[in-house]
């Protein structure tokens, strides 16, 4: 068995848990250079808004590219997955709620 094969059969709730630490660890390393990119783009977005904003930013990602994960599939499955729609919502606004543009 390959040796990405072996860790992404660990799940919770269908998900691979490692698809999920990849991104919120990505994200968390990352995040320090996009609030520095975004505050030159006049925004402020700090760096705990960005972890808010993983899985939002990763459906959205998924859906232009056009590869259909799971949870994107789940996303946009019209009769069911409420609470994760609840939460993908809540998690958009979480990450939302502390962005400011600077006027200067």
């Amino acid at each position: 068995m390959v040796p990405i094969e072996f860790i992404r059969q660990f799940r919770f709730s269908g998900y691979a848990i490692f698809d999920f630490v990849a991104a919120f660890l990505g994200v968390y390393l990352l995040s320090p250079l996009l609030s520095k990119f975004f505050l030159k783009l006049k925004l402020d977005i700090p760096k705990k808004n960005w972890l808010y904003l993983t899985l939002p930013i990763g459906i959205v990602a998924h859906l232009i590219v056009g590869k259909i994960t799971p949870m994107t599939a789940d996303f946009i499955d019209i009769q069911s997955h409420y609470i994760l729609k609840i939460l993908i919502i809540g998690l958009l606004i979480f990450g939302l709620k502390g962005i400011k543009i600077i006027k200067k």
